[in-house]
């Protein structure tokens, strides 16, 4: 009953006119005033944490998926690196078949000359339920560096890439 005492009395020197109109035998409806400002609050302050959260959330799926891409390009240059480096695989009449993660890749041959360019994609962990898309561009020219290996990651698959609005990209180079 204290609280209830001290409370009424800060309400009353806050809100004088409130205290006016509620004063003497008209004071059954305070009860339900206070707890309706109760209530406001914790609602106000439930809400607040669960907004916070659900940002925390979304922030910590941002980073997993930027991890993700990022190690998608990495691989996707790992592999171009390995097979020019191995088996010349980019050269203009390549004879070589590579595969990146148990898959052919296809090789586009954009120019013919020096300098020449070529360019292949791949969907990486395609055996997973969510696999990931890996753009590599090997250009090779005359002068140093002599190649060229720039390798695009996305933490999506190939399909989902260009229609995605959550698709994240990350990029990997490499020149020797």
């Amino acid at each position: 009953m204290k609280i209830y005492s001290s409370f009424r009395a800060a309400l009353e020197k806050l809100f004088p006119t409130f205290a006016s109109a509620f004063s003497g035998t008209r004071t059954k409806g305070f009860t339900l005033l206070l707890a309706a400002l109760v209530a406001s609050i914790v609602l106000s302050l439930g809400t607040s944490v669960y907004t916070i959260a659900v940002k925390q959330v979304q922030l910590s799926s941002l980073g997993r998926d930027s991890q993700f891409a990022f190690y998608t390009a990495d691989t996707g240059a790992e592999c171009a690196l390995y097979w020019d480096v191995r088996f010349d695989a980019f050269a203009t009449s390549s004879v070589a078949a590579p595969t990146c993660d148990g898959q052919a890749v296809t090789i586009t041959a954009v120019g013919s000359d020096y300098p020449y360019t070529r360019e292949f994609e791949v969907n990486l962990f395609s055996d997973q339920s969510t696999g990931y898309c890996a753009d590599v561009l090997i250009t090779k020219n005359s002068t140093n560096p002599h190649t060229v290996i720039h390798a695009d990651g996305y933490s999506v698959t190939c399909a989902e890439r260009d229609a995605s609005t959550r698709a994240l990209q990350r990029s990997v180079e490499l020149q020797y």
